[in-house]
């Protein structure tokens, strides 16, 4: 059997019916606005979550750090969980970028809530930074994958816009979360000034983002894409994995996060384990037992040809996909109840 690759959501490969609908895109200039695939791509993704405009960019990572460029500026203030990817897995790029504060929050599995969220606005006084920015993220990464629902949602949202600030979504997994929740891109994008959908995790495509938001606020992007190095030229053929994602994988979600689940249970029985986290979607986080070697618990995985990630102290990370099968489920069921 070929390698099990559970160490993320990132590392499935396009499909031949994917890879024929790249060689089949029509493309342009991006930079000058000329490709018709990735302003396909942008307008149906837009219009998914309900938003007047969309931005292709390289990566999740691009459209997040461009969103806190365009809320904040110099000596304000984002407001996140403690453990959000734009506070800790972006490179300390919302310094570098935006040169603004952080004020994280103690949130639960990656969650925060509009009480703890006005807790942390700052009062208009020289000693503070200006609160400009809340982040959520959907679903959260070191959460589980946890996820919010609308209706969870809706109260961040009314707080922010009462207090004139922005509410952003790091839409890393939002497809995973909407599917879960049984709600609709509509639904959650109603709420949020911009939204950071992204295409390669979970959905099978090889690359790319897109930042969502009105036109103004789209229009200043683009610049801010040009400045970070992300305008691409003939994108066309990176957007129709885009476009053929959003068609054909979206519904497929549910067996990734039905698999996840079954992890979970087997997880559970294993003697070598000291805590599952509850399983929501498609990530399974547990923690081993005291005294059990993280990198050597890795090891045997991968000498079975089962890849992981170490994901803190005692904690390792398997997240499946639509290239973990249900053979390479059973398989690494197998394997995990035979480690001593």
């Amino acid at each position: 059997m070929n390698t099990i690759d559970l160490r993320s959501d990132t590392v499935t490969k396009p499909s031949k019916a994917m890879l024929e609908a790249m060689f089949q895109a029509q493309t342009g200039d991006d930079v000058y606005g000329e490709d018709p695939t990735v302003n396909m791509l942008e307008k149906s993704c837009a219009q998914f979550f309900g938003k007047e405009a969309g931005l292709f960019c390289p990566s999740g990572t691009m459209t997040n750090q461009i969103a806190i460029k365009l809320h904040t500026e110099p000596l304000s203030e984002v407001i996140c969980d403690l453990t959000a990817h734009i506070y800790n897995y972006e490179g300390g790029g919302i310094a570098f970028n935006s040169a603004a504060s952080v004020c994280v929050i103690p949130g639960e599995r990656g969650k925060i809530n509009a009480d703890q969220i006005a807790q942390c606005i700052r009062p208009d006084n020289i000693h503070y930074p200006i609160s400009k920015l809340v982040s959520l993220e959907n679903t959260s990464n070191k959460g589980g994958g946890s996820y919010y629902t609308a209706a969870e949602i809706a109260p961040i949202a009314e707080l922010c816009r009462s207090q004139n600030l922005a509410l952003h979504l790091d839409g890393a997994r939002v497809f995973n979360a909407l599917v879960a929740a049984k709600e609709t891109p509509a639904q959650h994008g109603q709420y949020f000034d911009t939204i950071s959908v992204c295409l390669s995790k979970g959905l099978g495509a090889p690359v790319g983002s897109v930042l969502l938001g009105t036109e103004a606020n789209i229009k200043k992007a683009r610049r801010i894409r040009k400045v970070l190095g992300g305008g691409m030229r003939q994108a066309g053929y990176l957007a129709a994995a885009g476009i053929y994602a959003l068609q054909n994988n979206l519904d497929r979600l549910t067996q990734d996060h039905t698999r996840a689940k079954q992890l979970e249970e087997s997880l559970k029985t294993c003697a070598f384990i000291a805590e599952v986290l509850p399983v929501e979607t498609n990530i399974v986080i547990f923690k081993l037992q005291n005294g059990i070697d993280p990198d050597t618990f890795l090891a045997k995985l991968a000498e079975q040809n089962i890849l992981a990630s170490g994901f803190g102290p005692q904690q390792i990370r398997f997240v499946t996909h639509l290239d973990f099968t249900d053979d390479m489920l059973e398989k690494s069921i197998k394997v995990l109840k035979a480690i001593a």
